[in-house]
């Protein structure tokens, strides 16, 4: 697997599965009625921030991540990032290599640390792996988020020093 900047034609093997991913609105909270160029534009970032694809030996897009300075002016010291792997591509470690890769580029351009906002607490793939990677909640803010199987439940606010 190799992991490489995301260019504009990547977007069109992105779009599928984070469709999916947002239409099914019970991992991340963007809007779940994203269209295709909407979606682009919250997930394509521009210098200095970035997005990569994960890809296999034939190109294959296995999953992506943006990362980016989680606040402005005197927090821009705590980078952010977020994943999302093909679902038909899950359980090859995609997940774990994209967010080592972030981990990475935040400590090259001299974060201080890395902060996940919101992570769903019925996510829970995600927030073992996150902890097995240092991450811990620092923080749970109940009913904010709003799972459409589960109703109303936790968001993780998740941080790591690096």
């Amino acid at each position: 697997m190799l992991i490489r900047e995301a260019t504009a034609d990547d977007w069109a093997a992105i779009w599928p599965f984070f469709h999916e991913i947002t239409a099914a609105g019970d991992t991340f909270t963007f809007p779940v009625d994203l269209d295709r160029e909407s979606g682009r534009g919250w997930w394509m970032l521009n210098a200095p921030n970035r997005t990569v694809v994960a890809v296999d030996d034939d190109g294959t897009v296995l999953g992506t991540a943006k990362m980016n300075n989680n606040q402005h002016g005197n927090g821009a010291h705590v980078a952010s990032a977020s994943y999302m792997v093909d679902p038909a591509h899950g359980g090859r470690g995609v997940g774990r290599a994209l967010v080592e890769h972030t981990l990475d580029w935040a400590r090259a351009q001299g974060f201080r640390g890395m902060q996940f906002n919101a992570v769903a607490a019925t996510n829970t793939h995600a927030v073992r792996l996150y902890e097995r990677l240092g991450f811990g909640v620092v923080g749970t803010v109940p009913d904010a988020f709003r799972h459409p199987e589960h109703g109303y439940v936790a968001l993780h606010v998740m941080y790591r020093a690096l």
